[in-house]
């Protein structure tokens, strides 16, 4: 099943992801660094969604709180907490 995860706070606006037997596949960033985040969702292609949450979570980008791979972190716990 497809997930749609709309980002706060980053150059991203949205990310689009699947999850098949709790490995992160089909990873879609929408805006920000294009080659970086293609890079990110071709590294976490079959993943464990737990080791991506665990990865990514709290990675900042500059001044900012939060970051691309941040958010798909934030996007991954959502889906666990069926809020998406």
């Amino acid at each position: 099943m497809k997930y749609e995860y709309k980002t706060k706070g980053t150059c991203s606006v949205k990310i689009d992801f699947e999850v098949e037997d709790n490995k992160l596949k089909n990873v879609v960033y929408y805006g920000g660094c294009n080659g970086n985040l293609k890079g990110i969702s071709n590294l976490l292609e079959g993943m464990n969604v737990d080791d991506v949450i665990t990865k990514l979570e709290g990675v900042t980008c500059g001044m900012k709180r939060t970051s691309c791979p941040d958010q798909l972190a934030q996007a991954l716990k959502a889906y666990k907490n069926g809020e998406i």
